[in-house]
């Protein structure tokens, strides 16, 4: 513009122009600078309203924790990990900042002169090196990427998080960039290097904003999810509220089905109940989920009444839920009462003692008939089911009050006596003993952990010591031909008391399974 054949006038015009096109310039700089100094100050200010709001959050959470922890412990205790991590990133961001701004006069830092602010030196040395990254900048986006895939990672896969899941991805990606003639370049180049200071300022702020924001948002969701799953229909059940506890024949029922909370979130924080205006104690009561489940006797025919309050905490202050209940105790029978004294079934070959009985029916008033069922006196039978056949036997009862009959029953299954173990002076299995003890020994046989007390009489048995021929024996105890064989017997060698036959005392004709054998070692 200033060369060629031009009059001087017209140099001289032509260089104003370039002047006056080069302040222009500058002048936009310093506006652009300015533009990002408020910009970062907006976004500063925005920070510490985000800051205070998680603070806030927090407090109130932890709050909620300690009036419920079923429902918001284990909310509390992911909330301070995310928090923690994102506190931590952002302590990190701000002392590179801080570094950043050490560079500059504190004067234009409270002015606002960031017309100064114009220069990358100090990111652009602090980051890379040649062509590379310096430990800095090595450390620097590692952190980054720390930070998403925690987040990532401690973020279930619910619906709820699909949006801040993906938010995260972007907001916080090392990949590289494409820049606008098509070249992709590293992301901490793309984004710091050959920036004003003033622009890089901006940017490490607004990376500050949307951690926060991030973390705002995980935990607003995350206490939101708390929230609808408290109020979830899941959580309630179906409870029957009646202005009477009991009816009679011929009355009119008026209770209501009622939806109550039944999950842990609704324990109560302390109980105070009463039973007919007696304090119940802690023993008398449990609390299952949102119930308070009574252990109490039921006392005599009658009504009861059951008052008192429920104390709740919510926003650190208590709040009473009255108690006013009542239940009334009847002794009109249903159903008798029959159960096994000794277990749920019975065996073959034994009494069985049973207890029968039916409320409010006196023992000369029930009728009680099965096979081999015999009344012993009041309540108490005896019953043999040695001779029944079949697998199971069913006791029928009928209670009788002012002539109404109120029949029952009840079916019991019928066991054979488990197959017996051998003993030798009271042992079984492998047993070791010297051999003029042996010689002595009573064999006998036991049912290990039965229920009953049976005495089963040995009638006979067979000895037999390795490498000598077997010896039947009949008794109990060895004979002159199995003390021989025993006295063959080398130390060390294991004898064998096998085929033992007995009989069950009381019952001889109770056919009992084969008994298992016992064996001795001999230690001399």
């Amino acid at each position: 513009m200033a060369g060629g054949k031009l009059s001087p006038r017209q140099k001289m015009i032509n260089l104003m122009y370039l002047v006056f096109i080069a302040m222009l310039a500058l002048n936009m700089s310093k506006e652009v600078l300015s533009a990002f100094g408020l910009m970062n100050e907006r976004l500063t200010e925005a920070n510490s309203s985000a800051q205070q709001r998680n603070a806030d959050y927090m407090a109130g959470l932890a709050e909620k924790a300690n009036e419920n922890p079923t429902r918001f412990a284990d909310a509390k205790t992911k909330a301070e990990e995310i928090s923690s991590l994102s506190n931590d990133l952002d302590a990190y961001i701000e002392s590179i900042k801080n570094d950043l701004k050490g560079t500059v006069k504190e004067d234009d830092l409270t002015t606002g002169n960031y017309e100064v602010m114009d220069k990358p030196d100090f990111l652009n040395q602090t980051f890379f090196v040649g062509d590379k990254y310096t430990p800095e900048g090595e450390e620097f986006v590692g952190k980054i990427n720390n930070y998403r895939e925690t987040l990532l990672s401690t973020l279930d896969d619910s619906p709820a998080f699909t949006k801040i899941r993906s938010d995260i991805d972007k907001k916080f990606s090392t990949e590289k960039e494409t820049r606008r003639d098509g070249v992709e370049v590293e992301w901490l180049n793309y984004h710091f290097e050959g920036f004003p200071m003033i622009a890089s300022l901006t940017k490490l702020t607004q990376m500050q904003a949307d951690i926060k924001t991030t973390n705002n948002e995980i935990l607003s969701t995350m206490l939101e999810g708390e929230l609808t799953a408290a109020v979830a229909m899941t959580n309630y059940g179906t409870l029957l509220q009646s202005n009477r506890s009991a009816y009679f024949q011929g009355d009119v029922f008026d209770g209501a089905v009622v939806l109550g909370r039944t999950d842990e979130t609704t324990r109560p924080n302390r109980v105070e109940l009463t039973l007919d205006g007696r304090p119940l104690t802690e023993d008398q009561y449990t609390i299952q989920g949102g119930r308070v489940v009574l252990n109490v006797n039921a006392g005599s025919a009658g009504e009861h009444k059951i008052g008192g309050q429920l104390i709740f905490e919510e926003g650190g202050e208590e709040t009473e839920v009255p108690v006013d209940l009542s239940f009334t105790t009847i002794s009109k029978p249903t159903d008798a009462v029959i159960s096994a004294d000794k277990m749920n079934v019975v065996y073959r070959g034994v009494q069985n003692p049973m207890t029968i009985s039916m409320a409010g029916v006196s023992d000369n008033n029930i009728d009680a008939k099965a096979t081999g069922l015999r009344q012993v006196s009041g309540s108490s039978y005896m019953m043999d089911v040695t001779t029944v056949q079949g697998r199971e036997v069913t006791i029928n009862v009928s209670g009788t009050i002012d002539g109404t009959s109120y029949p029952s029953s009840a079916t019991f299954r019928i066991k054979d006596i488990p197959r017996p173990v051998g003993t030798v002076r009271g042992e079984d299995g492998l047993i070791k003993m010297q051999r003029n003890a042996l010689e002595i020994s009573t064999i006998g046989a036991m049912i290990p952990d039965f229920d009953f007390e049976i005495g089963l009489n040995v009638t006979g048995f067979k000895f037999n010591v390795p490498g000598q021929p077997t010896v039947v024996v009949n008794g109990s105890r060895l004979n002159e031909a199995a003390k021989n064989t025993l006295r063959r017997a080398k130390r060390g060698e294991t004898v064998q008391v096998f085929d033992i036959t007995a009989n069950l005392a009381g019952a001889s004709g109770y056919r009992l399974q084969k008994i298992s054998p016992v064996f001795v070692e001999l230690t001399n």
